[in-house]
């Protein structure tokens, strides 16, 4: 049986301290929770659950499970049987499977309200969590990596390559019509060398990027039109963005260019026909990351997410995603996603994905600006 009882004495006020409101404790943690009652009406969410669904508490509760879940998920003839025979089941490796969560594996633990007839508590544990930590330490990996990369390919190809030019451009002066075409293809060729070196350049930078208060809506409008005006005129955009969101400490250009490459890698993943990319904003509870040499965690409760309805990510790339040369695409050079990671990473924020058939997501979790308040309307300073 379950008792939600009121947390006293947390602090080391004693009986002085005030007493924690179970709302605020629920929505601390990472495992969704959901309140039904026996009628399998949906009464009490918390934080974890809003995010599994993509839906806030005012459009879960009040009603039925069966509206987010298929009727005959076992989720929910576990449900049945705990409200039913009155006594709790832990179940390991459910499958999860609905449109707005897509195909997960669960833990499953569903007990009985004891003052409740027929009230069951829900927990789901999502048993993919150990991965998506895998895939917020890889991006940070890759990030480190494409950086040293970038220094060596500066000092140890760009240089020589000047002397490659020049002693072409020698030879080619004194050289027959039939030399005069080879000594131009090497100078085309080290030109074309010197231009992807160029490129990775950008990554070599070790500057920490301008923090200034950026509006994360302000961001994703902008790339937004500049989606639909260009590469994504054939897709349709679906925007589901929390309003009351404070400003994130960063370089707007920055931000925008991770959020442009990751929206246009969404179109291009998303059909020809019936493509749809969806753009949403939203706040979290509880998720802080220890800073590499410090004993500092970093809050990061804005989540970006862009979705898409495409074919999802070969399984065998998904491990190396963020690494730079890895792309899904024929002609793709493999370094937009180098570079997302590095900037989310400079920004002291993280990427994750989930990838399925016909559902795609990309998270970038960010820090925001602290004010004490949601509006984020005070200037201060990045969330310790």
């Amino acid at each position: 049986m379950v008792r939600l009882n009121v947390l006293k004495n947390a602090t080391k006020g004693g009986r002085n301290a005030q007493p924690l409101d179970p709302s605020s404790v629920l929505n601390t943690l990472p495992t969704a929770v959901m309140v039904l009652d026996d009628k399998g009406i949906i009464r009490q969410v918390n934080t974890a659950t809003e995010q599994l669904f993509h839906l806030g508490s005012n459009s879960l509760c009040g009603h039925p499970l069966t509206e987010f879940l298929p009727g005959d998920s076992p989720i929910v003839g576990l449900v049945q049987v705990v409200s039913e025979d009155n006594y709790g089941v832990s179940e390991h490796g459910v499958t999860l499977d609905s449109p707005r969560t897509g195909l997960r594996t669960v833990t499953v633990q569903a007990t009985p309200v004891a003052e409740r007839v027929g009230w069951v508590v829900l927990a789901l544990v999502e048993q993919t969590l150990a991965i998506r930590i895998g895939q917020q330490m890889g991006h940070r990996n890759a990030a480190r990596s494409v950086s040293a990369m970038s220094a060596l390919l500066a000092h140890e190809i760009k240089n020589p390559l000047s002397g490659i030019r020049g002693a072409a451009q020698l030879l080619e002066q004194s050289g027959s019509e039939d030399d005069r075409v080879l000594t131009r293809l090497i100078t085309d060729e080290a030109d074309r060398i010197v231009k992807l070196v160029e490129r990775m350049e950008v990554f070599s930078d070790t500057r920490p990027p301008q923090r200034e208060p950026v509006n994360i809506h302000q961001v994703m409008e902008h790339v937004r039109r500049v989606a639909e005006n260009g590469f994504g005129k054939s897709v349709r955009f679906i925007e589901h963005y929390d309003p009351s969101l404070p400003p994130v400490p960063g370089d707007r250009d920055q931000l925008v260019q991770v959020f442009l490459n990751l929206v246009k890698n969404a179109v291009e993943a998303a059909p020809e026909q019936g493509g749809e990319v969806i753009l949403s904003t939203g706040y979290q509870h509880g998720v802080r990351v220890a800073v590499p040499g410090s004993r500092t965690r970093m809050n990061l409760p804005l989540v970006v997410s862009i979705q898409d309805n495409g074919e999802g990510i070969p399984e065998d790339l998904r491990q190396h995603l963020f690494d730079p040369f890895v792309s899904t695409k024929p002609k793709g050079s493999g370094l937009g996603l180098a570079l997302v990671a590095k900037i989310v990473n400079d920004h002291g924020g993280i990427i994750e994905f989930d990838s399925q058939p016909r559902r795609t997501v990309f998270k970038v979790m960010l820090p925001i600006m602290t004010t004490g308040r949601r509006d984020g309307r005070k200037k201060s300073t990045p969330t310790p």
